[in-house]
């Protein structure tokens, strides 16, 4: 069984449901209590801590909601805690997801004194016509202060959401909002696609999104520019060698996380080899009423051999690079042999490659992921 594993913190609050967030987040309301939410979570470690015993703690993200919105001092003290707990490795990546909002961007110095050593910043664009329509909070000129306020913060690990595809959009409109966020030279960059989720404003009343030809023509132009300065090495995201998310990639790998927090999920894998997925109670009032005892939890699962293929591949194809056979038999306890033939057929088909050590997509599997994971679903024939 491999050791090492990363930590996922789930803060629920924001200013302002977003249209098309599908995300556990809930508007700053009657239920906001950011000092017993944080007692809530101290709770909530203290169980988590048993289940991973002494195995090195690689990563930690705070995410949400918007995690900014807490004070320095309420996640400090969240931080003091994992230290004090878990046995955090001493290069471990820490980072804090953030809203562009001036209030918030004002905490970045405070962020970076308690521990956080990288921030991921919801941009999204710097377009204010489309920043209106997508909900946000903030405006352009926030979205250029808060990167100036990180950058003179001194983080050196930044990373830059954001989305395409939005409504009226044009090619030149979504160049421009990438040739801006690739200026400040942050070493990455998320770049996502707007889809309309379902239990979202947008799926209920749906704006008018580019049709596909001019998304495929935005995506191949951003593509291009953003390959002048960074390395695609996910689906959607771009990054220097050394600024690579290695908290993500531990999902991308099929790696185990714990996680605490309202909505919080986590995956991990027994010495026997089973590979157990829980969820936290959702709603922040229920989970801080339960946090600490079994009702904390809203949900679990053990994964079944037969998911465990298309687990894994639905994670690790994600990747660039792909994934070895060694690496597919380590994290599922599998056999090569129990997919041998998929890839075979997949090979065949020209949407996977061999190189002799990695599988990985073909252009051609890369642009039709979702059908070559198909072959890996259970009873596909």
């Amino acid at each position: 069984m491999f050791a090492d594993y990363s930590l996922y913190i789930h803060i629920p609050w924001c200013i302002k449901k977003c249209p098309y967030c599908d995300f556990n987040s809930h508007e700053k309301r009657d239920d906001y209590n950011e000092q017993q939410y944080v007692d809530a979570l101290l709770k909530d470690l203290d169980v988590e801590a048993a289940t991973v015993k002494n195995r090195p703690l690689k990563s930690i993200f705070i995410g949400g909601g918007t995690p900014s919105l807490f004070s320095a001092d309420s996640i400090d003290r969240i931080l003091k805690a994992v230290r004090n707990t878990l046995n955090l490795s001493t290069d471990a990546e820490i980072t804090l997801e953030a809203n562009p909002g001036t209030a918030e961007a004002e905490k970045f110095y405070a962020f970076r004194d308690i521990g956080i050593n990288r921030l991921s910043i919801g941009v999204q664009s710097f377009n204010d016509r489309h920043l209106k329509i997508l909900g946000r909070i903030h405006n352009s000129d926030q979205a250029h202060q808060a990167i100036f306020m990180a950058k003179d913060a001194g983080f050196k690990r930044i990373n830059l959401d954001l989305m395409y595809g939005l409504p009226e959009q044009t090619i030149e409109e979504a160049t421009s909002d990438v040739e801006q966020a690739l200026a400040y030279q942050t070493g990455h960059l998320s770049h996502y696609q707007l889809t309309l989720e379902k239990n979202t404003l947008f799926h209920k009343y749906p704006p008018t999104l580019p049709d596909e030809e001019l998304l495929w023509e935005i995506q191949t132009a951003c593509q291009q520019l953003i390959a002048q300065q960074l390395v695609q090495y996910e689906v959607s995201a771009y990054a220097k060698a050394q600024h690579r998310s290695q908290h993500n990639i531990n999902y991308w790998q099929y790696g185990d996380y714990i996680g605490i927090g309202a909505g919080a999920h986590g995956k991990l894998t027994s010495q026997s080899g089973s590979i157990g997925r829980y969820w936290k109670q959702k709603l922040p009032r229920t989970y801080m009423q339960n946090a600490g005892t079994a009702d904390a939890i809203g949900r679990q699962h053990t994964v079944d051999a037969t998911e465990l293929p298309f687990e894994f591949m639905m994670n690790a194809l994600r990747l660039k690079e792909g994934f070895t056979l060694e690496q597919y038999t380590l994290r599922t306890y599998q056999q090569p042999s129990s997919i041998q033939a998929n890839i075979d057929t997949l090979i065949k088909k020209g949407l996977l490659e061999f190189d002799g050590s990695y599988h990985r997509c073909t252009e051609q599997g890369w642009n039709f992921l979702n059908d070559t994971l198909e072959h890996f679903l259970p009873n596909n024939d």
